[in-house]
């Protein structure tokens, strides 16, 4: 037997990247030392004379060779596309250090003479662009102080200067709210793979399911089911991991408290052993999202699957999948939906400056209502808000080879910067 073919997207595609690098520019690469001690790099790309850089970061992607840089450039600003100090590997990130990232970037930047800085928020860079600006604008001590497990990350130490203008380009509510509708609720047991109730299966026939290339069809009833189930999984998620975060903290204690020197060798060393030693979550079956395969959900120019799948009801078994691996520190920052916070909508209103919003028709992970609803929700007195034929990185769409994609992208976004932010 072979299996179907799973991948969207032929193996060595480059999803991110431009075809061509700007005309006219030697890319610099610039090595950042963040405040708390962490590494971070970017390229710039600048012809010389521009007043306006724009940014571009993803949590976990490197984005120093995104599609949109060549139309940033050629509308006459430079374009920062940074890497975070997670590149291609989220396991043991959190938003909060990422946000010094950011600032430290920012700083540099200001400090080589540009006058405006605007965040290019692509995906994932959305929501922890808004949730950097919302802090920025936090005076201090109103800052966070600590992260989702309650580990101290005081950001009230750090300069954390604030951007001028922001984009959002196919972005989501924040990774913890995709990954609410992306979870698997039918996973009974957060130990075993397999393990199902088969009523809460979107991938099983007698709840709708059918095989793609064929739609499946939901009922509304099993849906409300389904979303309310997702999000009971998100929480046996978090009480799992601040389960392991309190039993490490339980040995950290004993190794601090009164006494500990005075206790046998072997104990010593099993206490201080289980102090420093965190463990990882698996997080099994993160690709079952039923808008992906039912397309009466929300119309769109969408095709059947996910952004990476043509088969998810295999992939959703697959080793590899999003927030896969992770500590349980990374979990409740980057992926919970109920811990995150990086969510769009919780720091949206201190995102103030102009602000442009463009959604992808043919998205197969983020469908066209979550711009409209950015759009609808941000506070700015200068907002847009555009579509364009494209699926989530930019490629024109089968039926329009020729129109939208990532070249229609790019001319609204040097026409919006243009008029905004470009010398003249």
């Amino acid at each position: 037997m072979t299996l179907p073919r799973i991948p969207r997207y032929p193996p060595g595609t480059d999803l991110l990247g431009f075809d061509r690098p700007p005309a006219g520019v030697d890319p610099e690469v610039v090595r950042l030392r963040t405040e708390d001690g962490a590494s971070s790099r970017g390229v710039l790309y600048a012809k010389g004379g521009e007043r306006t850089v724009v940014c571009v970061l993803h949590p976990r992607g490197d984005m120093s060779r995104h599609y949109l840089i060549p139309f940033i450039v050629d509308a006459g600003c430079a374009a920062f596309g940074q890497e975070s100090r997670s590149p291609n590997n989220d396991s043991m990130a959190t938003h909060e250090a990422l946000l010094v990232d950011i600032a430290a970037a920012t700083r540099y930047l200001r400090e080589r003479g540009y006058e405006k800085i605007v965040y290019l928020g692509y995906s994932g860079g959305g929501s922890v662009y808004s949730l950097y600006q919302a802090q920025a604008l936090t005076a201090p001590p109103g800052r966070l102080t600590d992260t989702p497990a309650g580990d101290s990350f005081d950001l009230n130490r750090f300069d954390m200067p604030p951007g001028d203008g922001m984009m959002f380009v196919s972005a989501h509510f924040g990774a913890g709210k995709m990954m609410q509708n992306e979870l698997d609720p039918s996973l009974v047991d957060e130990a075993d793979l397999h393990s199902c109730d088969p009523s809460l299966d979107m991938y099983n026939p007698d709840n709708g399911f059918r095989e793609p290339p064929e739609p499946s069809r939901y009922s509304e009833a099993f849906l409300i089911r389904y979303r309310a189930a997702q999000t009971a999984r998100v929480a046996r998620i978090d009480a799992i991991a601040r389960s392991q975060i309190a039993e490490q903290r339980r040995f950290q204690a004993m190794a601090r408290a009164d006494g500990f020197d005075d206790r046998p060798l072997t104990e010593r060393i099993l206490i201080s052993r289980r102090a420093v030693a965190g463990r990882f979550l698996q997080i099994f079956r993160t690709d079952a999202n039923p808008s992906m395969l039912d397309l009466s959900i929300e119309p769109t120019d969408r095709s059947v699957g996910t952004i990476v799948s043509l088969r998810p009801d295999l992939s959703n078994y697959a080793d590899n999948g999003m927030a896969r691996l992770l500590t349980p520190r990374a979990w409740l920052s980057l992926w919970s939906g109920l811990s995150s916070r990086a969510a769009v909508f919780d720091n949206l209103p201190k995102v103030t400056v102009p602000t442009l919003v463009i959604g992808f028709t043919g998205d197969n992970a983020i469908l066209p209502s979550t711009a409209r609803a950015m759009f609808e929700q941000s506070p700015a007195a200068d907002k847009q808000l555009h579509y364009v034929k494209a699926d989530h990185f930019g490629f024109p769409l089968p039926a329009h080879p020729d129109s939208g994609g990532r070249k229609e992208a790019g001319s609204i976004v040097a026409a919006w910067l243009q008029q905004r932010f470009a010398r003249t």
